[in-house]
């Protein structure tokens, strides 16, 4: 079983930045591709961001291309998302999430998800 445990969620204005991080646990790090998600009350949970597990690919939703960039760094056994230049549209619930690869990820398959974190952009 894998744990993961968002943090770095907040309110923010519009054109601000935010960075959240995802810290997993159990099972290791390196064997999974990892993503962000995100939800908003009413709608369906929407893919945002996912990273290969050897950190190589990179995939993104259109909505987010130019200002998000996801990383991860295996010895801390974390995932980031870096957000700049965001709009109100972006507030959510977000969450860290784990599958078997990356592009199955982009697709909405997950194995593993974290708790969520708040991020609330004001006008």
């Amino acid at each position: 079983q894998v744990q993961l445990v968002e943090s770095g969620g907040g309110l923010v204005q519009a054109g601000g930045s935010l960075r959240l991080s995802c810290a997993a646990s159990g099972r290791t790090f390196s064997s999974y591709a990892m993503g962000w998600f995100r939800q908003v009350p009413g709608k369906e949970r929407e893919f945002v961001a996912a990273i290969s597990r050897s950190g190589t690919s990179t995939y993104y939703t259109e909505s987010v291309k130019g200002r998000s960039t996801i990383s991860r760094g295996n010895a801390k056994n974390t995932v980031y998302l870096q957000m700049n230049s965001l709009k109100p549209e972006d507030t959510a619930v977000y969450y860290c999430a784990a599958s078997d690869s990356a592009i199955g990820l982009r697709n909405n398959e997950s194995r593993y998800w974290g708790q969520g974190t708040q991020v609330t952009v004001s006008s």
